[in-house]
C-alpha cells in the first residue's frame, strides 16, 4: 500500500483571512504527521485571494519549524517564475534549517495568468527554458565542480531531492530522462494520467538521485462520517472549479445544500471533468474509490488534496483518510 502525502494551497475561506490559512496550514501539518502522512507540500499560486501560499518557500519555514518528522516542501515552485539560482539559495537554507526533511517540486506553468505573471518580472516564454532551468538547478544543489565561480550558499552538496509536477506528456518525458520522480496533478487535470504514467516508467533513465521509476499521483479526498455529509462538503470545491470558468476566483465558499442550481449543465460536465479524481464519502465509500484507482494507476505514492470550508471537518477528512489507508494497509 502506497504512502499518503498532503497537499495544502492554504485555502483562504470566505470570511477569514490569510493569517487564519495559515495558521490552519500549521495545524493540519501538526495533526497529519501524527497521524502518519509521508509528506506536506504546499503550492505556488498568485494573484489568487483564495490560495495564501504564494510566498512558498516562506510557508514551507513557517511549517517546517512547527513540526518535527514529516517532510515538507513544494508541490511546487513554478521554475520559470524565478532564477534557479534564488531557489537553490532558498532551499539550500530550508535544508540548512530542517535537514533531511525538505522536498522541492518544480513545475513549468506559471501558477497565475498573463497579467500577473508581467507583474512577477518574468517573460512569458521562460517556460521554453525549463528543461535547462532544471538542469541549472541540479547543478547549484550539487556538489562543488572544479573552477566553479558561482555556488548557492547555502545549497550546494545539499540533499534536497527535485521532484518534476505535471499534467501532461512533457513531465512525464522530463521526468524519466532525468531519472527524476514525478507527481502528477490529476487532482485538477487527470486527462493525461494514464499515458503519462506510461511514459515516465517505460523511458526511465536511472540517476543518482533515483535508481527506479517513482511516481506520486494526485487525487482529492473529501471523507465524512456518512456519505451525505462527505457530498454536503464537495460542493465548497465544485463551486470553485464552476467560477474558475466564469472568472470569478475568490476565497473558498462554504457548501451548500443544492449544487444543481449554482452550476448549468455546461458548467458541471467541465468542472466534474477536472474532478474526477476525487473520492468522495464515507469510510467505506472511499476507501473502495481509492482501492480501485491505486491498482489502477500503479500509484507509488499518493497525494491528497482536501478542500473543505470548515477548518474541523478538513481535520476529520484527513483523520478518516489516514484511518483507511491503516485498515488498507492491513488487509493488503
Amino acid at each position: 500500500m502506497p504512502p499518503f502525502s498532503v497537499l495544502d494551497l492554504a485555502h483562504v475561506p470566505e470570511g477569514s483571512t490569510p493569517s487564519d490559512a495559515l495558521r490552519n496550514s500549521l495545524d493540519l501539518a501538526q495533526h497529519v504527521e501524527a497521524w502518519g502522512y509521508n509528506r506536506f507540500w504546499l503550492a505556488e499560486h498568485h494573484n489568487m485571494v483564495g490560495i495564501a501560499s504564494a510566498a512558498t518557500s516562506v510557508v514551507i519555514a513557517h511549517v517546517a519549524g512547527g513540526t518535527k518528522t514529516i517532510r515538507v516542501g513544494a508541490g511546487g515552485i513554478m521554475l520559470p517564475n524565478h532564477a534557479p539560482m534564488i531557489i537553490a539559495e532558498q532551499f539550500g537554507t530550508l535544508d540548512a534549517l530542517f535537514p533531511g526533511r525538505i522536498d522541492l517540486g518544480v513545475g513549468r506553468a506559471p501558477g497565475t495568468d498573463q497579467r500577473t505573471l508581467r507583474a512577477l518580472r518574468r517573460d512569458p516564454s521562460a517556460a521554453d527554458t525549463f528543461p535547462q532551468d532544471v538542469l541549472e538547478l541540479q547543478a547549484l544543489l550539487g556538489p562543488v565542480q572544479p573552477d566553479q565561480a558561482i555556488q548557492a550558499v547555502p545549497g550546494t552538496d545539499s540533499d534536497v531531492p527535485i521532484w518534476i509536477l505535471g499534467s501532461s506528456l512533457f513531465g512525464a518525458q522530463l521526468a524519466a530522462m532525468l531519472g527524476l520522480p514525478y507527481a502528477f496533478a490529476s487532482h485538477f487535470a487527470p486527462g493525461a494520467l494514464m499515458q503519462a504514467l506510461q511514459v515516465y516508467r517505460e523511458r526511465f533513465q536511472p540517476s543518482a538521485q533515483l535508481d527506479r521509476p517513482y511516481a506520486m499521483v494526485g487525487v482529492n479526498v473529501i471523507a465524512a462520517d456518512t456519505d451525505r455529509e462527505a457530498r454536503h462538503l464537495f460542493t465548497s470545491p465544485q463551486q470553485s472549479f464552476t467560477n474558475l470558468f466564469r472568472g470569478t476566483r475568490g476565497k473558498l465558499q462554504p457548501p451548500i445544500d443544492d449544487i444543481e442550481s449554482y452550476w448549468s449543465p455546461h458548467e458541471k460536465a467541465q468542472a466534474m471533468n477536472m474532478l474526477s479524481c476525487s473520492f468522495v464519502g464515507s469510510p467505506d465509500t472511499v476507501r473502495e474509490g481509492l482501492k480501485g484507482f491505486i491498482a489502477e494507476t500503479g500509484a507509488d505514492e499518493v497525494m491528497v488534496a482536501s478542500a473543505i470550508y470548515d477548518h474541523g471537518k478538513r481535520l476529520r477528512s484527513y483523520e478518516i483518510l489516514a484511518e483507511v489507508q491503516n485498515a488498507m494497509s492491513k488487509a493488503a
